[in-house]
């Protein structure tokens, strides 16, 4: 809702909450010191190619120690290398005892051979000595080495792939590497796996990748085996941690006075301040940290010992925050970093209480207190946003709720670059819908009445024949949800992809620009279909060019089925919550909503194919922007005259042909219902895309 007497016309948009169950699964170890992902994780140990897809805080650096020792000591290979995005993740990876806790060996990497620990960065031109000392630890009877990405790029560059033979290669933060030709990772990650003489794990935090180019090429990523272990797991295992919120927060005017309006200085906080490159960037960092403790409180000095801010708040509470942003005093940086990794204080909840960063602080970033993650303006990839919220959802004795949110600037009518401000807001929604999904319980679709599943509970009458059934596995995480008329896999790959992949497919979905333009702003003028059936399937077929039609269509019903069924339960559960009739409590929430939406009508494809993905986000924007805003925005974007690209125009031609098939005509230009109108004009305009090729064919003939 509008902030009453705000100056500044700001608004707060809850966008994602989910409350857990708190079942405390999520730590329970069992006789070996393996928590639940971390034995998921081992019970593929023997596979030569692993993706580990797993949330941050769930374990992943301490699975991959449990794996790596057991291909050490059992499945004959010589030695591990472990290689990550930055040198400051390289500490979770530090010796540790597991024996003590049931394993059968301890983790143990000796001091010359963590290379992130060694002096120097990591270019070229100073990476010769870690490059030797690769060199050395191959031809040593030592059997573990930690080094970077760019440190592991420049040794397969001068030692050549043939010299890691017989080893395992592990990648944490994998969705760092890409297949782009100009991903040097990338390309020798694929030159490994042609090559066949090592085995691989390869770990992240994230279900997608931030850009729009694939982590590994489909043949590549075939020989992998996946472990999944969702964000709904992980959260709904935690003992402490009741709820995460999700949101984003317009402003106008300068972001550092719009901080203090989101900004609880009771929270355990990390601020995220905008790159000097961004539009809500003031050029001079160093001022808008000294803002923004200003509007905390009175500064007191600095901790010789720890180089911490101390500020006096109001209610004369003394704050503790940790500048990383100043970088012009490199003795006190340092002194910051080494008090922030301090491992006597990990279980210290008052050591810090703020941290303002700009680069730092992200992924492998690791402050199991923060309950807050306040970012300004849209980071550079949905990616990069998810390993932010990672930063707050960290389980800690006595801290029930976390929340992220994301200060963006908002469009206004004197502001000259009212695009570039529409743009970042639709980046800010794509992020919250897109954690919705990555939030939500997976989903396995089958058709009507194909039966119960074991595991599955459908409810107190169980599971009824004739009916659209909805069942939940709470130990799995998944919903069973039957729809009439929806496509069953019909290869390995494809059904590989409806159980996996669903969330990488909707991230691309949500980066196409247009498609969030047209279904947020442009109601009036876009049908569903255009989304759900046209645009979805273009995305389908381009990811998964190999898989048939058939497979293609069923992975594309599968993705806008979870989508449409997550974003309509959400719906129902505002509407139970306005008439004050919800009274479902946590991790039941949201199956309450899938259930009320169901139990509207059957439950078939067709349905599902006729509602806008994006209907839960406008009905929020709608409630909580200024209405003046709103329509300008929404001007702006139905002004934009989009002509029917070819590979379009085909789609909605073979649309029509099916229409023509099921009523015996073909749709009609004039047609009331503007999706028949719109596959109307697919038809014309496929016509004379036809006719031009024809014609220029006919010039080249006659030439």
């Amino acid at each position: 809702m509008k902030t009453d007497n705000n100056p500044t016309n700001t608004f707060t948009v809850p966008a994602v909450s989910i409350a857990t169950a708190r079942t405390g699964a999520s730590s329970k170890a069992n006789a070996l010191g393996m928590r639940t992902m971390q034995e998921r994780a081992y019970a593929k140990r023997g596979e030569q190619y692993l993706l580990i897809k797993s949330p941050p805080a769930s374990g992943k650096s301490r699975a991959l120690m449990f794996i790596a020792l057991d291909k050490l000591n059992n499945q004959g290979l010589q030695q591990a290398i472990i290689v990550v995005p930055e040198r400051s993740i390289g500490g979770s990876f530090a010796d540790e005892p597991l024996s003590q806790y049931g394993f059968y060996w301890d983790w143990s990497v000796q001091p010359q051979w963590n290379l992130c620990d060694a002096p120097g960065v990591d270019e070229p031109r100073v990476a010769k000595s870690k490059v030797d000392a690769v060199r050395r630890f191959l031809a040593s009877a030592d059997q573990t080495l930690v080094c970077t990405h760019a440190t592991f790029r420049f040794a397969v560059e001068e030692l050549g792939i043939e010299a890691f033979d017989n080893r395992l290669i592990a990648i944490d933060e994998f969705h760092h590497v890409s297949s782009n030709p100009d991903n040097k990772l990338g390309s020798q990650l694929g030159d490994f796996i042609a090559r066949d003489k090592v085995h691989m794990v390869a770990m992240t935090g994230s279900y997608f990748r931030g850009d729009s180019v694939a982590v590994l090429t489909s043949a590549d990523e075939a020989r992998f085996e996946t472990v999944t272990y969702t964000y709904y797991e992980q959260l709904n295992g935690y003992q402490w941690l009741k709820s995460l919120d999700i949101g984003y927060f317009f402003y106008t005017g300068r972001y550092v006075d719009a901080v203090p309006k989101v900004l609880n200085p009771a929270l355990k906080t990390i601020i995220h301040i905008p790159s000097v490159n961004s539009r809500e960037s003031l050029q001079d960092k160093e001022r808008e940290v000294n803002d923004i403790m200003t509007a905390l409180g009175n500064w007191q000095g600095i901790d010789p010992v720890t180089g911490f801010h101390l500020l006096q708040t109001h209610d004369n509470r003394i704050l503790k925050v940790a500048d990383l942003v100043d970088d012009s005093d490199q003795g006190r940086r340092s002194r910051i970093l080494a008090a922030l990794k301090d491992p006597a204080q990990k279980n210290n909840r008052d050591h810090v209480d703020i941290i303002i960063a700009l680069g730092m602080a992200k992924e492998g970033f690791d402050w199991i207190w923060c309950e807050h993650a306040l970012t300004i303006g849209y980071r550079s990839s949905l990616t990069e946003i998810v390993q932010i919220i990672g930063r707050a959802t960290r389980d800690a004795n006595g801290k029930e709720r976390a929340r992220f949110t994301n200060l963006i600037a908002e469009p206004t009518a004197e502001q000259a670059a009212v695009a570039e401000a529409v743009n970042d807001m639709l980046k800010a929604i794509s992020a919250s819908l897109l954690m919705e999904q990555v939030l939500a319980p997976r989903y396995e679709f089958t058709p009507k009445d194909t039966g119960p599943k074991e595991g599955f509970d459908y409810g107190p009458e169980g599971y009824q024949v004739g009916k659209t059934n909805v069942g939940v596995n709470e130990a799995t995480g998944q919903y069973h949800v039957e729809v009439n008329g929806i496509g069953t896999p019909q290869t390995p790959e494809a059904t590989r992809i409806c159980r996996e992949d669903l969330n990488e497919v909707v991230t691309s979905f949500l980066q196409d620009k247009t498609v969030l333009e047209r279904g947020l702003f442009d109601q009036e003028n876009t049908f569903p279909e255009e989304l759900t059936q046209i645009r979805m399937g273009k995305i389908v077929r381009e990811r998964y060019p190999e898989l048939s039609p058939v497979d293609q269509e069923t992975v594309r019903q599968h993705v806008i089925a979870a989508m449409n069924i997550t974003q309509q339960a959400k719906l129902k559960l505002a509407e139970a919550d306005a008439n004050g009739s919800n009274a479902a409590q946590g991790n039941t929430s949201l199956l309450e909503g899938v259930r009320k939406f169901v139990n509207v009508r059957d439950l078939d494809i067709d349905l599902i194919d006729r509602i806008n993905p994006f209907e839960a986000a406008y009905a929020v924007l709608a409630k909580t922007m200024d209405e003046k805003t709103l329509r300008q925005v929404q001007d702006s974007i139905a002004t934009k005259k989009i002509a029917i690209p070819e590979d379009e125009a085909r789609e909605l031609a073979q649309r029509a042909l099916l229409f023509k098939k099921e009523r015996g005509r073909l749709p009609d230009i004039n047609a009331a219902d503007p999706w028949e109108k719109r596959m109307a004009e697919g038809v014309a305009a496929f016509a004379r895309f036809r006719a031009k090729a024809k014609a220029a064919q006919g010039e080249v003939n006659n030439g």
